[in-house]
């Protein structure tokens, strides 16, 4: 191992130094307060450093993101307290998606057989319908599927096949999900 010099080389920032300096010193704090319980604040403050939110989402307080310019949420989305979206990648999230509080969204990592560690990224997607469980955590690439569960405390790291209740570490698929109507 040689971590004398590290390989970022994949690591592309998104935006100009002056704007990600702003995010990080003014706006990500007021995000991830507790003292400010106002989800429309959150939602202009990531709309205005580049974040697509769609119509209806609820941010509850102690959110972390990364690079608001690489996420995206549709609609009627309930993100909970001390959601980390560590994004270096993009992350997607469509509507009708519930991120409980907690859940680590981690778009990148190092390959650990690199003798540099080489950083890599990779984007996160989570699909209609589907809800990350209270302290899970989805892994670099990682599809959750339509109306998927990763349960409470499960860490997905491979993509979740649609209508599936997956739990453990690594999740495994538990259970298919069935709806009432």
């Amino acid at each position: 191992m040689d971590l004398s010099k590290p390989d970022n080389t994949e690591l592309v920032r998104g935006r100009s130094t002056l704007v990600e300096a702003l995010w990080l010193l003014l706006a990500a704090p007021l995000l991830a307060s507790h003292v400010m319980i106002s989800s429309g604040v959150r939602t202009m403050l990531l709309r205005l450093f580049g974040a697509k939110i769609g119509r209806n989402v609820y941010f509850k307080p102690g959110l972390r993101v990364k690079f608001p310019w690489y996420l995206s949420i549709g609609d009627h989305c309930w993100i909970g307290e001390d959601v980390w979206i560590d994004n270096l990648a993009p992350v997607s999230i469509d509507s009708h998606v519930c991120v409980s509080q907690g859940v680590y969204l981690c778009t990148g990592n190092h390959d650990w057989s690199a003798r540099n560690m080489r950083l890599f990224r990779r984007p996160i997607h989570l699909q209609s319908g589907c809800w990350a469980g209270a302290r899970s955590v989805i892994s670099p690439g990682v599809t959750v599927g339509e109306g998927a569960i990763l349960s409470v405390g499960s860490v997905a790291t491979r993509d979740l096949d649609p209508w599936g209740i997956y739990a453990g570490n690594p999740a495994v698929l538990v259970r298919e999900r069935k709806m009432n109507d």
